[in-house]
């Protein structure tokens, strides 16, 4: 490039698929200074964990516009200075792309995906300018090109480089379809040539997409928005976008060309996932803490708010759903029954707050360990459970006048519009504000304290009664009535197959397992002189007569004999029973 220019411009190419490198080359405008600062992003927002992208960058160097190279030192994991001399100059780099997630940046020989802070150094003192971005395509006549970034001149412009982040990149193979919902298109992307029935997946967003636009309203966010959905064998994941959201998810658990119209659970968890990142382009990418208006992107970023943010959106993806009626009411309550079950068996429940947990989700919830059940809670499951109750209270303590999809109109009008950050207390002072109700008792003790929400006491209001049961066998996540065969006995740990018995992942405190010091990595051969299997442990030790069970136990290469105590199994997976399905239809909001 020969043309003065006044911006950052980036020139972004995949060199190599079989190498998985994507080649950058960065035109920085001469600056007042004699040298140029770049930094790469430590993690992305939406995710909140340090990742050190700049670990990726492969090579780096920088020329003026005559060919003469520049110095350049690195002064930390992330930072480099070019000795620039007021020149402008120009960066090559190269970034190693091999992370399939939504979180960074993957190649492939089928598509190239990327997310601005992997790929986009920042140039410091420049992060205000406007951001010119040209894409090069591959040869491939097949591969198509996918990014929100607003066009100009023929190539991409971002008004600065935190909305230059804020557009993830699809190059490759793909299979896609639109469809417009109040004047907005909405572009449904998948990777790949899979046979997806995309049709059908189109047409079950719809509502959800009228839902998200309805319960916010007028004026809308974005007049153009992407799912973009990676697929995979295995992997799951999504995040949002300013207007956008990258998925990952299992091919084959979506409907595919030819299937009947069913819903598989894994097919509800997609749809849910798509509700879930598309309430975010309001509650989250717009509706934020303040701390995260204009965040450090290179450390931690901390907020006792995400409890608000994830919880929230927890609540409402699968509460749209059945109030589109793209899942049953009993199907939903199945979920909210498996959610309110998840959290009572989380022994951390007790040692952390939604408050606390949404604080350290940088160094304890992104990063679970094997006491981390024990130890922790997490704040998108409480939290969903905590916007239930406040829906439920605020119903209750209004005569039905109010309920929690005032409070989102509310966050957006005072907070989203104008994108200017809420503080601690955002809900109890709206609460009060708004609705002259106090939350303040509510929030001290679930939120800010460590009780658990007491569902029980407005469930009525909505039809339902909570009940509590013991759990089926080890993989039971409730939500759903007894049968006839149940666990007698409790175990207390998570186990995996392996080649020969299983494999502790996880042990609960204060359980059977653990009080027979059964340890995490421990593999249980047998159980009862019987080689077991993760299907068969739970029937052996149902079926004991005896007041223990004898197990073998393999531990870093030594042979152990375990006595286990048998215990009865606790009353800790619940299900909701309809009482007044006129009053839980009404809630739904399946009649208005």
């Amino acid at each position: 490039m020969t043309e003065q220019i006044l911006q950052p411009h980036y020139e972004l190419s995949v060199a190599s698929k079989q190498k998985h490198i994507f080649s950058v080359t960065l035109h920085i405008p001469a600056c007042d200074q004699d040298t140029v600062t770049l930094t790469l992003p430590a993690w992305i927002p939406g995710s909140y964990m340090i990742r050190d992208f700049a670990r990726h960058i492969i090579s780096l160097s920088a020329q003026t516009s005559t060919g003469e190279t520049k110095n350049i030192s690195k002064t930390d994991k992330q930072t480099w200075v070019i000795e620039s001399h007021r020149q402008p100059v120009t960066v090559t780099y190269e970034v190693f792309a091999f992370d399939l997630s939504v979180r960074s940046a993957f190649i492939n020989d089928q598509y190239a995906f990327c997310n601005g802070t992997s790929v986009f150094l920042q140039v410091s003192g420049m992060e205000d300018r406007p951001h010119d971005l040209t894409i090069h395509q591959p040869d491939e006549t097949d591969w198509i090109l996918e990014t929100t970034m607003p066009t100009h001149n023929k190539q991409y412009r971002a008004q600065d480089y935190a909305e230059l982040i804020d557009h993830p990149v699809f190059i490759g193979q793909a299979v896609t379809k639109s469809f417009s919902v109040n004047g907005i298109e909405f572009v449904v992307l998948f990777s790949g040539k899979d046979p997806i029935d995309i049709d059908r997946i189109c047409k079950d967003l719809v509502p959800v997409c009228e839902h998200h636009l309805s319960l916010f309203g007028e004026p809308y966010p974005v007049e153009r928005y992407v799912f973009m959905t990676l697929l995979s064998n295995e992997g799951f994941g999504g995040l949002e976008h300013r207007s956008s959201t990258a998925l990952l998810f299992p091919r084959f658990e979506l409907p595919l060309t030819g299937e009947t119209a069913t819903h598989s659970d894994g097919y509800t968890t997609f749809l849910s996932l798509c509700s879930h990142e598309l309430f975010h382009t309001w509650h989250v990418k717009r509706i934020k803490p303040e701390v995260l208006v204009a965040p450090d992107m290179g450390k931690e970023v901390f907020t006792n708010q995400l409890w608000i943010y994830e919880g929230f959106t927890s609540f409402y993806d699968d509460l749209t759903l059945a109030r589109t009626g793209l899942i049953t009411p009993e199907k939903y309550l199945e979920i909210v029954g498996q959610n309110v079950t998840r959290l009572l068996q989380a022994g951390g429940r007790h040692k952390q707050s939604a408050a606390e947990s949404s604080f350290d989700a940088w160094t304890r919830f992104y990063k679970q360990d094997a006491n981390s059940a024990n130890h922790i809670v997490s704040y998108y499951t409480k939290g969903g459970i905590i916007a239930m109750g406040l829906d439920l209270l605020l119903r209750r303590q209004s005569d039905g006048k109010y309920s929690l999809d005032d409070v989102m109109r509310l966050l957006w009008e005072s907070y989203g519009k104008d994108i200017s950050g809420t503080p601690d207390d955002v809900i109890r002072s709206l609460c009060q504000d708004a609705f002259n109700i106090d939350v303040t008792p509510y929030l001290d003790s679930v939120v800010y304290g460590t009780d658990d929400v007491a569902l029980e006491t407005w469930l009525s209001d909505i039809g339902l009664q909570l009940k509590y049961r013991p759990k089926l066998g080890l993989s039971d996540k409730g939500g759903t009535a007894p049968k006839n065969t149940v666990s007698r006995y409790q175990f207390g740990a998570n186990i995996k197959n392996a080649a020969t018995g299983v494999t502790v992942v996880q042990v609960m405190d204060d359980t059977p397992a653990s009080n027979a010091g059964i340890q995490t990595n421990d593999t249980i051969i047998a159980v009862n002189g019987y080689i077991t299997s993760e299907a068969l442990l739970p029937r052996v030790i149902s079926a004991s007569e005896n007041d223990a069970v004898e197990l073998t136990v393999a531990r870093e290469g030594r042979l152990l004999t375990l006595s286990m105590a048998l215990t009865p199994e606790k009353d800790d997976a619940c299900y909701f029973v309809i009482e007044d399905r006129e009053k839980l239809t009404r809630w739904l909001g399946t009649q208005r």
